[in-house]
């Protein structure tokens, strides 16, 4: 039986900074390192690190002449497509997304070794993403997740964002809201024993149990992971600004939404000083 929910009917509060990091290329690459002058003889990999660097057009470049030689030719038309993905969501030109399409769908994977197949799979589901099929694009993005070991942490805590985003959009027009939120819960929990820093997990984690109405739940973990953000390094920031949004926007509203209309406003002045009290403690 679906739990309970009380004012939800939309998304989570608009986080910090996800979708701008999400598309940043997943694979780091053997070559010279970042800023360090590509070699002539390696289009690809100055194609992979001027992208990275941001630079897409001299990225575009070399991907070009990359893929102008047969046994580089999907490989690079793999980090075209990306480019043109970065190129869409930062102009919002539909001609940039049928551009990506049209290379990553051209992008033979036999020709691509295990961690291009995995950028190959981030790129078809940054596609479905800005399609609005969400539900397509967390399917692909569930075994990228799984594949914590073949990923550089920070790539794994991008593609663990997104996935639990794309499910959060999912859950707007699913007729069970609360079955995405149980899937992103019970998968938080899991990153969670793994590795307690995980920024993502401390974040969804307290938001999920917020979609499904369990807002004693939210609570708790939203102020663990309050705590557990001095495990993050120099992301706790971040963590703490979202999950302070969290709170304030979302779960203590809902609380106070569950009582008496004469009892909410001092409900929310109450909850608002706990939460001031919580975070000046911690």
């Amino acid at each position: 039986m679906a739990i309970l929910r009380v004012c939800y009917d939309g998304p989570m509060p608009p986080r910090a900074a996800l979708i701008p990091l999400l598309l940043a290329l997943v694979l780091t690459v053997p070559g010279p390192a970042a800023g360090a002058a590509a070699r002539p003889t390696d289009p690809l990999g100055a194609a992979r690190r001027l992208y990275n660097q941001g630079q897409f057009d001299a990225a575009m470049t070399a991907a070009r002449q990359a893929a102008a030689v047969p046994s580089l030719a999907s490989s690079a038309r793999l980090v075209i497509g990306r480019i043109h993905l970065e190129l869409y969501r930062r102009s919002s030109d539909s001609g940039e997304l049928e551009h990506a399409r049209a290379e990553l769908r051209a992008v033979d994977a036999r020709a691509l070794d295990a961690r291009e197949r995995i950028e190959l799979q981030v790129g078809l589901a940054a596609l479905l993403y800005f399609d609005d099929r969400y539900g397509a694009a967390a399917e692909l993005l569930d075994p990228v997740v799984d594949s914590a070991t073949a990923l550089p942490p920070e790539a794994h805590d991008r593609a663990l964002d997104w996935w639990a985003t794309a499910l959060d959009r999912e859950a707007q027009s699913a007729s069970d809201r609360d079955a995405p939120f149980m899937r992103i819960s019970d998968r938080m929990e899991q990153e969670l024993r793994r590795n307690p820093a995980s920024v993502p997990a401390n974040y969804w984690l307290a938001a999920a149990a917020r979609a499904t109405g369990d807002l004693d739940r939210a609570s708790a973990a939203a102020s663990a992971g309050w705590i557990r953000a001095s495990l993050a390094g120099d992301r706790a920031g971040s963590l703490r600004e979202d999950l302070d949004r969290l709170v304030t926007q979302a779960i203590i509203p809902d609380k106070a939404a569950r009582l008496p209309q004469r009892e909410r406003r001092q409900a929310l002045t109450s909850l608002t000083a706990d939460w001031e009290e919580f975070k000046r403690i911690w």
